[in-house]
C-alpha cells in the first residue's frame, strides 16, 4: 500500500512532533509512510534511516509564487507530481481546500484530513490526536522517534573521540530567532557547574547565522575552550550521531532540541519565548522556564532570566 502524508508547517521541529502520528500510520497500515513537506523541514536529513518512512518529497512552494509548486500552475505541476506514485491514501494534516483539491485531481483513492477551514489557532498536538481518533481510532500517546544505524554512532566515537566514560552533553545553543537565544553566560554557568562534578564533554550545536557565531566565539574563548567541540561546520545528518552518543542535551528551543529528543536522548530545553508545548510535549523534554513567570510564550522574552542553577540541579535530577 503506497500511503502519502501531507505536513507543510515550516520547520524542522514541527516535522518533528508530527512524527508519531506518521509512525501510527506505519503501524495501522504495515507499510512506510511517505511525507510531502517543505524544505525547510530539512526531513530528508534525519529521517533517511528511519524504518516507518518511505519517500521524502519537497513542497517547491514559497510566498513570492515563483517555486514549482506555487500559485495555480503550482498546484498542476503537484498534482503531476504526485500521479506519478499511485498512493491508495493521503492523509492530510491541514485543513487547506487547495491539498484538497490537488488530492482529488491526483486520483487518491481515499482522502483523510482535518476539517476544511478550520485553520485559526489549531493546537500543534491535540489537533492531530483527535484527528487521528476521530479517523482510524487510533490513540497516539508515542514520543517522536528518529532511528539511525549503528555504523554511524561508531564511526561518530572514532572521529570524535567520545569517551563514553565520561558525561558527553550536547549544547543546544543556536535558535531561530534572537529572543529564543540564552545568552553565553548562562550556559557557561551550567559548564562551570557540571564539570566540576564530572569529568565533561561538551558538543556545541548551532547554526552560522552571525548572533548564534558570537555565542558560539564567546563558549569557544572561555577557560572551559578545551571541553567544547564545535558542530556548526557539520550537517543536521553529520550531526545527528554526534548527539545520539550523548548522555543528555540542554538546548534552546531549537531544531537541536526536537532532534535529540527524538533521538532518544534527555533533554533539558531552556523556553524562553516559545509555547511551553514546543518543550515538552515528549517525555525526554525537561522545560526550564524564564525565574518569576508561571508560563511561557511568544513575548515573555525570558533568555535572561533562564537560571542555570535550575539548570544544574535538573542535571543532577537526570542524571541520579
Amino acid at each position: 500500500m503506497k500511503i502519502l502524508a501531507i505536513q507543510n508547517r515550516m520547520g524542522i521541529g514541527d516535522t518533528v512532533i508530527f512524527l508519531p502520528f506518521i509512525k501510527a500510520l506505519y503501524k495501522k497500515y504495515n507499510s512506510p509512510i511517505s511525507l510531502l513537506v517543505k524544505e525547510s523541514s530539512k526531513a530528508d536529513q534525519y529521517l533517511y534511516q528511519t524504518n516507518y518512512i518511505d519517500k521524502i518529497l519537497i513542497l517547491e512552494r514559497d510566498d513570492k509564487n515563483k517555486s514549482r509548486h506555487s500559485g495555480f500552475l503550482g498546484s498542476i505541476n503537484l498534482i503531476k507530481d504526485l500521479k506519478k506514485y499511485n498512493f491508495d491514501k493521503i492523509f492530510i494534516f491541514n485543513s487547506s481546500l487547495r491539498f484538497n483539491l490537488i488530492a482529488r485531481f491526483s486520483k487518491i483513492p481515499k482522502i483523510y484530513q482535518y476539517p476544511l477551514f478550520s485553520k485559526t489557532k489549531q493546537h500543534i498536538t491535540n489537533v492531530p490526536k483527535k484527528f487521528i481518533k476521530d479517523r482510524l481510532d487510533l490513540t497516539v500517546e508515542e514520543d517522536p522517534d528518529i532511528q539511525i544505524d549503528d555504523k554511524l554512532l561508531s564511526k561518530s566515537i572514532i572521529k570524535f573521540q567520545i569517551d563514553k566514560n565520561n558525561l558527553n552533553i550536547l549544547l543546544g545553543i543556536g535558535g531561530s530567532g534572537p529572543t529564543k537565544r540564552v545568552p553565553s553566560k548562562i550556559f557557561l554557568d551550567v559548564i562551570d557547574k557540571i564539570s566540576n562534578i564530572k569529568k565533561c564533554k561538551f558538543f556545541l550545536a548551532t547554526g552560522k547565522n552571525y548572533d548564534e557565531q558570537i555565542i558560539l566565539k564567546e563558549i569557544l574563548d572561555s577557560k572551559f575552550k578545551d571541553l567544547c567541540v564545535s558542530l556548526d561546520d557539520l550537517t543536521i545528518k553529520e550531526t545527528l550521531p554526534v548527539i545520539k552518543n550523548c548522555n543528555l542535551s540542554i538546548c534552546n528551543d531549537s531544531s537541536f532540541s526536537h532532534l535529540s529528543a527524538a533521538l532518544g536522548i534527555k533533554t533539558i530545553t531552556l523556553m524562553a519565548d516559545t509555547p511551553l508545548i514546543y518543550g515538552n510535549y515528549s517525555s525526554k523534554m525537561y522545560p526550564i522556564i524564564p525565574d518569576g513567570e508561571t508560563e511561557v510564550s511568544h513575548g515573555t522574552l525570558g533568555k535572561n532570566k533562564i537560571n542555570p542553577k535550575k539548570i544544574f540541579d535538573k542535571v543532577l535530577e537526570i542524571l541520579n
